[in-house]
């Protein structure tokens, strides 16, 4: 009798240490958490929305084809601000406190550096959607971050681009305006600098400015009176509509260009009208993925009118981001943080922004959109190969 009782009881215990594990383990339900750090506070609050917004739709479509073999994605949304503290302890609340292993974002250069920085020796894959400095997927070894990906180009080609593309309507001479402090606008202040002058152009220009500056018209003044055919600015929106509306005032006549920074629904279009910038892809693009696309995210979010919203690169970047991580777990077949950065390193995506495979230094290989801005209106004008 006390023997079959032992019997029993051994055999319940056993049991009680098999059902949590097939809980949270196999392919029989559970959770996958999913990390997402976006600035939805700070200077850039549009950035940290439109990036919620794109995340939060392509883990609804996972969830709602089952998840990942068999788990649902829980997508833990983080306020990184768009800059390195925050970015930093919200990185760290995830890992430490929430037992993330994956994590989208950040959206600024400036705070995904020093997340990369923190993700690699913890083993934690990270993919920031928009953040284009070279230096968030290598080490200042030059060696690539294991850990760390992107969906978006990088500053040089960012940089190339718009170089080129000034040379081609015979622009040959540039302003450069850029925040000192800010890694992205730093780096595409460079990129574009190198290969402006190896296109046959002078910079005739340059000069700093702090994130808090909003009042430029002693650097506007030194625009008008150097007679620069551009003013690059790289720099983020917000600061585009201060200095453009300055220019304006100041009867300023040189082309206004920069890079991603200015894709928001709050550019002013007026402050900016007569520039032009780079992005990661348009609403006007015809591939059946794209209108999908935009028919998805409208049905999901409406502006203040109660119309579709249109989503813009970042939203679209974050849905991107989103799928490849969420792709790259499902080839690796587990959560081995290890297998997974190595499904990524060898993906293939037919994603919005275009068809994505990486580099060495996991940067995607795909297209850039030219943008110009006039009479209102951002419209697509030229698209750019690697």
């Amino acid at each position: 009798m006390f023997k079959r009782m032992f019997v029993v009881l051994s055999l319940l215990i056993v049991a009680s240490m098999i059902l949590p594990a097939c809980a949270t383990g196999g392919t029989g339900g559970g959770t996958i958490k999913v990390g997402l750090l976006a600035p939805l506070s700070g200077q850039v609050p549009t950035f940290g929305q439109s990036t919620k917004e794109g995340a939060e739709l392509a883990v609804k479509e996972w969830n709602a084809k089952g998840g990942i073999r068999g788990k649902k994605i829980d997508l833990i949304v983080a306020d990184s601000q768009c800059s390195p503290d925050p970015a930093v302890n919200a990185a760290n609340k995830l890992i430490d406190q929430d037992g993330v292993k994956f994590i989208v974002g950040e959206v600024c250069s400036s705070a995904s550096i020093p997340v990369a920085e923190i993700v690699n020796p913890k083993g934690v894959v990270q993919i920031s959607p928009t953040s284009t400095n070279p230096s968030v997927t290598v080490d200042t070894n030059g060696a690539t971050r294991p850990y760390t990906f992107r969906a978006c180009f990088i500053d040089p080609f960012q940089g190339l681009v718009m170089a080129k593309f000034a040379t081609d309507k015979g622009y040959k001479t540039a302003f450069i305006m850029f925040d000192q402090g800010n890694d992205y606008v730093r780096g595409l202040a460079e990129a574009f600098e190198k290969s402006f002058v190896e296109l046959g152009g002078t910079i005739v220009g340059k000069e700093s400015y702090t994130t808090t500056d909003t009042d430029f018209s002693a650097i506007l003044t030194k625009v008008a009176e150097s007679n620069a055919e551009v003013l690059w600015l790289p720099d983020y929106y917000n600061i585009v509509n201060l200095v453009g509306a300055q220019a304006k005032d100041k009867g300023v006549t040189a082309v206004m260009m920069g890079g991603d920074g200015w894709d928001s629904s709050d550019l002013d279009v007026k402050a900016a009208d007569g520039g032009f910038y780079s992005n990661h892809y348009d609403p006007g693009d015809t591939r059946p993925i794209v209108q999908q696309w935009l028919k998805t995210y409208g049905e999901a979010y409406k502006d203040a009118q109660g119309n579709p919203k249109v989503p813009d690169a970042l939203a679209t970047l974050a849905y991107d981001a989103t799928n490849l991580m969420l792709a790259a777990i499902d080839k690796a077949g587990t959560e081995d943080t290890a297998k997974v950065a190595e499904a990524m390193a060898a993906i293939k995506w037919d994603a919005v922004s275009g068809t994505i495979t990486f580099d060495a230094q996991h940067n995607p290989i795909k297209a850039a959109a030219v943008i110009s801005v006039s009479g209102g209106k951002k419209t697509f004008i030229d698209s750019v190969a690697p």
